[in-house]
């Protein structure tokens, strides 16, 4: 009788202590179940990540960003025909939702999500690999960017810091986890 009240009171109560129950039975269930089976599935610790910057943004179509960005690329080696073979061609916005997965070889052209010399993982595209010692390091810079910064540490990086490649997007659905942290960080 006690499970069937609780059951009750969790999806059928409108009060908010209900509310706020089922809030934190989604946070468990997301956090502890849903999130390590898709890290375990896609082979990565980090399988989801919201973009929190417009490092990786095209504004207006692809050819006007290409027209802005043409000089860069071409001085390091990508066409305007490979880049449109490029995964993720179109780049992405804040608050989208990117899927990695650890599986695979990393190729310029590539979305990778990396430990930089920041707080917080970046994702930004590979545009240059070297290989020494049988160990590849590669270079990345946000589609958006004027180039590849030291500065965030995404020139040389070895593979030991790289967390995951991108394999699809979903728009927009990241502003929940921006705005939750935005939250969080303006009361502590």
């Amino acid at each position: 009788m006690k499970i069937k009240k609780i059951w009750n009171f969790i999806w059928h109560d409108d009060s908010w202590l209900a509310w706020f129950v089922n809030l934190i039975l989604a946070f468990i269930i997301v956090k502890f179940i849903i999130y390590p089976l898709l890290g375990f599935a896609l082979a990565t610790n980090l399988p989801v990540v919201a973009v929190i910057s417009g490092s990786m943004e095209h504004p207006g179509s692809f050819n006007d960003w290409w027209q802005s960005q043409e000089s860069w690329y071409t001085q390091n080696n990508i066409s305007l025909e490979t880049f449109k073979f490029f995964p993720l061609k179109n780049g992405f916005n804040k608050g989208d939702v990117i899927f990695l997965t650890g599986h695979g070889t990393i190729e310029v052209g590539d979305v990778i999500v990396f430990q930089g010399y920041s707080n917080n993982p970046i994702i930004h595209r590979v545009v240059k690999i070297e290989t020494e010692n049988n160990k590849n390091f590669y270079t990345t810079k946000g589609d958006f960017n004027r180039d590849s910064s030291f500065d965030l540490g995404e020139v040389n990086i070895p593979e030991e810091r790289i967390i995951g490649k991108a394999v699809f997007k979903v728009p927009y659905l990241g502003w929940i986890k921006i705005l939750f942290s935005d939250l969080v960080n303006s009361i502590f």
